[in-house]
């Protein structure tokens, strides 16, 4: 069993389990709400949590590389949310957050929405999770924002506690939720945590699948359309193809299919999905989103030796494409191809972009 679940008392399990019932009934905070410290987290607001959304909510997500806003997202978000009440979410490590930085409830009031209310909670620890005053604010949120920074934290604070079942329940409810960079990272029902305290490299991912670099999360978030997703950030500009098929050999091993989608956003780009499971990059994206998956068994997949891999199939999100995420396929892709993984072997492929390309096989050469 996980070590998180180990820590958590049987009392608080009976609790868990009931909870969506008690948290979606609680009374928003009264008008007036305003910012506070607490040892445990801190709260900003802006606009008033008590005031009358204009619109009811539906579902939407938002999968956003991290790197820069996309206005079209936030915007999706916040009309998603029927323009009531956004909860953003972040989590530190320490007292350095300054709630300027990335002001997103700012923006949701002044420029994206607006919206009735946008509420901040940064969590500094796990013990934020079980607290009243953040279920409320969780329980009455219309919309759902997880900011970037560092997804372990978020794995660590959140995993086991009444935040990672209302995180769900909302969902579930058909409320929109998005999430930016490390917020990304742990939308899909599988995640990559970072919990080793690093940002894995292609380069050490695909020469031994198995490093203790590679932790991987398969039962965190369960958000609907995503049951077969594992998701990555500044999908280009750090060039995380090779990391991220290794992700997806990685988990159809586990699971004994071929099912598992890669899903990787660029910098400054986002995809949204709809109710229907149909995702398509946001207007304004700078960049682009791929679908990543592996069409046949891994060669080689084992501990300390390097993957090698056929016909893994590699997809362009433009514009014009759509990512069906009932049947895991794309139509109208931008370019797809299937890439041949031999790691220390140089290819080229004109379909994929070339600082991709370089770490997904390095060559020899200096």
């Amino acid at each position: 069993m996980n070590a998180l679940f180990r820590a958590v008392p049987a009392a608080t399990l009976f609790m868990l389990a009931t909870l969506p019932g008690w948290l979606f009934a609680a009374a928003p905070p009264a008008g007036g709400a305003h910012d506070y410290r607490d040892k445990n987290f801190d709260y900003f607001v802006a606009g008033d949590p008590a005031a009358p959304r204009a619109a009811q909510p539906y579902f939407t997500l938002a999968l956003m590389g991290g790197g820069g806003s996309v206005d079209a997202a936030f915007v999706a978000l916040a009309r998603g949310a029927g323009q009531g009440h956004l909860v953003i979410l972040r989590a530190v490590g320490d007292d350095s957050f300054d709630p300027d930085a990335g002001n997103y409830g700012r923006s949701f009031r002044a420029e994206w929405g607006p919206v009735a209310s946008a509420e901040t909670l940064v969590f500094h620890n796990r013990q934020a999770s079980y607290d009243a005053r953040v279920l409320a604010t969780l329980g009455h949120a219309d919309g759902i924002f997880l900011a970037g920074g560092d997804q372990a934290n978020y794995i660590r604070y959140w995993k086991g506690t009444p935040v990672q079942l209302a995180l769900n329940e909302h969902v579930r409810a058909n409320r929109p939720l998005g999430g930016s960079s490390a917020g990304l990272a742990i939308l899909g029902r599988c995640s990559y945590t970072a919990l080793d305290g690093g940002s894995l490299e292609s380069k050490v991912a695909l020469p031994d699948p198995f490093s203790d670099a590679v932790t991987l999360e398969s039962d965190f978030l369960r958000l609907c359309f995503l049951g077969d997703v594992i998701t990555d950030s500044h999908f280009s500009q750090r060039s995380r193809l090779g990391r991220l098929i290794v992700f997806v050999a990685r988990l159809d091993g586990q699971r004994g299919d071929l099912k598992v989608l890669g899903v990787g956003i660029d910098e400054r780009s986002a995809l949204l999905i709809d109710g229907r499971g149909i995702g398509r990059l946001a207007a304004g994206s700078a960049g682009n989103a791929w679908v990543i998956r592996a069409t046949r068994t891994p060669q080689v997949l084992r501990a300390g030796a390097p993957l090698s891999a056929d016909d893994v199939q590699v997809t362009r999100i433009g514009p014009a494409s759509a990512v069906e995420f009932r049947e895991g396929r794309v139509s109208r892709p931008a370019d797809q191809t299937s890439a041949v993984i031999r790691v220390g072997v140089p290819a080229a492929d004109p379909l994929l972009d070339p600082r991709i390309l370089r770490t997904v096989v390095p060559s020899d050469e200096p």
